[in-house]
């Protein structure tokens, strides 16, 4: 097993604005003296976990980050009571385990956590049982007891153990993120640009004005985005309880969803269906690095791709020749050249975490 698994990735993205600021307009940041594009890694995450690949890969073992799992457990106890008032109560109880409840959500009926709880398939499953004993009049131990026959620090969530969670009132089941992402950068310089739009109404007679029936604007861009991420796999492990197969089919699955999952923003009007053009995969034991630096200086030229991809290979050799190699063994994919595949860097990533 090699300690770190590093993932690099340079994906082309056409027309789009896929991750918004508060405006609306894509994300940018100045990096390099130059106005780049971005992604947070928050939207990254998000896609991969929401993806396809990892859906139905790992499908029993992803979790669910919600406020609403009083309400779950409040639904799941009418199968077996018709009384609304003590389903609520014991809901409510069980929902404190995982934060404090809201009591202006409260007032209008609903039962919901102050935040947002990232919960195992475990951990819901343990909630629903410890409510459905306590329809049953089984006593509930206090709140610290209550919580350890629920709560988890390790079990099979995996996207729980690759991207960490914070439970603030019980930090003893915090989880600390076995992966790291680092937001996409556009490896270029790169402007947001506006489109003016309009829509017609459909039902508006030759006679009326020809004006449109709505005018507005809409912030979009396009580049090359360099995106990194990091799987500490013996931290993936552990916080897996020990499921070394499960962590690497984790592995796996996390390299595809990277590579092929977008965030959704603005999606149905610019069909941002896009996939990694590039992709460098690297296992070893030696202290992890990000490649970033080979855009500090943004590239340039006709074909910007293959100029990122030159720069990142230049910057990864450069890295090596003055601190040691930082990876044992690298396996790549280079769509444009036509070398490499994904289920190449797949096995690469699931072997770097079973390998000894």
């Amino acid at each position: 097993m090699s300690r770190f698994l590093q993932l690099h990735f340079l994906t082309i993205y056409p027309l789009s604005n896929p991750n918004r600021d508060d405006l609306g307009r894509p994300k940018t940041a100045n990096y390099g003296g130059v106005p780049r594009l971005r992604i947070s890694s928050q939207a990254l995450k998000r896609a991969a976990r929401l993806s396809d690949v990892m859906q139905a890969e790992l499908k029993g073992h992803l979790g669910e980050r919600t406020q609403r799992i009083g309400e779950v457990v409040r639904d799941t106890l009418a199968e077996s009571c018709e009384v609304e008032a003590e389903r609520v109560k014991i809901a409510e109880k069980v929902a404190d385990i995982f934060g404090k409840l809201d009591a202006q959500a409260a007032k209008q009926g609903a039962i919901r956590t102050r935040q947002l709880a990232f919960i195992s398939p475990d951990e819901r499953a343990a909630a629903i049982e410890l409510a459905r004993k306590a329809l049953t009049g089984e006593s509930l131990p206090k709140d610290k007891e209550l919580k350890k026959m629920v709560l988890r620090t390790a079990d099979g969530a995996v996207d729980v153990a690759m991207f960490g969670r914070m439970l603030a009132d019980d930090p003893v089941f915090n989880r600390e993120a076995a992966v790291q992402v680092s937001h996409a950068l556009t490896t270029h310089r790169a402007l947001v640009e506006d489109d003016y739009y309009t829509a017609v109404d459909d039902l508006k007679l030759p006679a009326e004005d020809s004006g449109a029936g709505f005018v507005g604007e809409a912030g979009f861009g396009s580049g090359v985005f360099y995106a990194y991420a990091c799987v500490d796999t013996r931290l993936l492990i552990e916080n897996l309880g020990g499921d070394r197969q499960l962590a690497a089919r984790a592995a796996g699955a996390l390299v595809e969803a990277l590579a092929t999952a977008t965030p959704s923003g603005k999606r149905n009007s610019f069909a941002h269906q896009t996939r990694a053009s590039y992709i460098r995969a690297e296992s070893g034991d030696s202290q992890p690095r990000s490649l970033a630096g080979a855009f500090f200086k943004p590239v340039e030229g006709q074909d910007l791709t293959a100029a990122s991809v030159d720069a990142l290979e230049e910057m990864a050799a450069k890295m090596d020749t003055s601190y040691g190699a930082c990876a044992e063994t690298t396996e790549t994919m280079n769509v444009a050249e036509g070398k490499g595949t994904m289920a190449a860097v797949r096995t690469f990533a699931a072997d770097a975490v079973t390998n000894d």
